[in-house]
This record gives structure tokens, C-alpha cells and sequence, in this order.
């Protein structure tokens, strides 16, 4: 499946060889200064110290995944795992600074490439249904949260069991909203 995960847009003008690599060199530096910034955050956060000029904003978090995907999507497809990567990273942003629309859109644009990539019963495409299904629910489109959580819930009962405790709180989510 690398060929899939590695897809490359299709141009009339195809990227040369150069700059396919140029590329993958350029997402694994900001994936990895994202990594690291994140990591900075984390670490001032549970020590409690502040120094201002290693905080990143959010806003600012989100800006560099957004241009990183403006810049990666020139030559690679949604569904290459870089791509996917930098996505997630903007949904977790939207997450945190609780923009459900923004993390439903970048959910969205990951799903399908999941459901691709992984095996029919990961836990990470689950995992993402599940986002998907609350996001859904927080802005009030029941239907399609609905249907997303029967989704993670499907995957769940195979990989967990049909009477694990992450199941049953699921359910119990469904039948409160």
C-alpha cells in the first residue's frame, strides 16, 4: 500500500522525481518542528513555567498546518500520509480552541483515506468515526452523528467486543441525544 500512501497528484505537468523528494523532506521537517512545538507547549504546561517565546499560539499552530497543506497539496493527493498527517494535527487544533466546523472538515477530508489505508477493524478509523460522530451531534446534525457513531460502534464491537464498556457509553450517548 506505500504506493497508496504516498499517492502523488496527478498534473498535467507531473513533478519531477527532485521535487517529489524535496517534498517528503519538506513535510518531515514541519511535521517534525510541529511535533516540537507541541512538545515544548506540553512540557511549559505541566511545569507550569511560561516563557512566552516558546509558546505558540494555536492560531498560529493552525496557520502552519494550513500552509503546509496549501504547500504539500501542489504535489500530493489528501489520501498521502503526510497530507493525513498534518490534517489530524489541524483537527486537534480546531479541537482545542473548539471550532466543531473546522475539525469536522478536516474529519471528513480524513476518513475516507482511512478507512482506505488501515484494516477494516482499526481502532484508528474508530477513533475517528467517533470524533466525527460528536462533532456532528455538537452542532446539532443528529442524523449524520447518529449514523458516524453506529460506524465506530460496528468497528468497536469486533476489535473490543460486543460488551465492552467504551461500547455501552457509546450507546448510552446515542440514546441520551
Amino acid at each position: 500500500q506505500d504506493k497508496e500512501k504516498l499517492e502523488i497528484r496527478k498534473l498535467n505537468d507531473p513533478p519531477s522525481a527532485e521535487t517529489v523528494r524535496d517534498m517528503i523532506k519538506y513535510a518531515r521537517n514541519v511535521i517534525e518542528e510541529f511535533r516540537r512545538a507541541k512538545h515544548y507547549k506540553y512540557i511549559l504546561y505541566h511545569l507550569f513555567i511560561v516563557f512566552l517565546d516558546f509558546f505558540i499560539p494555536p492560531s498560529e499552530l493552525l496557520e502552519i498546518c494550513e500552509l503546509s497543506l496549501d504547500k504539500m497539496g501542489a504535489v500530493f493527493e489528501d489520501s498521502n500520509v503526510y497530507m493525513l498527517h498534518m490534517m489530524y494535527q489541524a483537527m486537534g487544533v480546531c479541537l482545542y480552541v473548539q471550532d466543531w466546523e473546522g475539525a469536522l472538515r478536516y474529519g471528513q477530508k480524513i476518513i475516507r483515506p482511512y478507512s482506505k489505508h488501515y484494516p477494516s477493524y482499526s481502532l484508528n478509523v474508530a477513533s475517528m468515526w467517533l470524533k466525527l460522530g460528536r462533532l456532528h451531534m455538537a452542532l446539532e446534525n443528529r442524523p449524520a452523528g447518529v449514523k458516524a457513531l453506529k460506524r465506530a460502534i460496528a468497528i468497536m464491537e469486533v476489535a473490543h467486543g460486543k460488551d465492552h464498556p467504551y461500547i455501552s457509553e457509546i450507546k448510552k450517548e446515542l440514546e441520551d441525544h
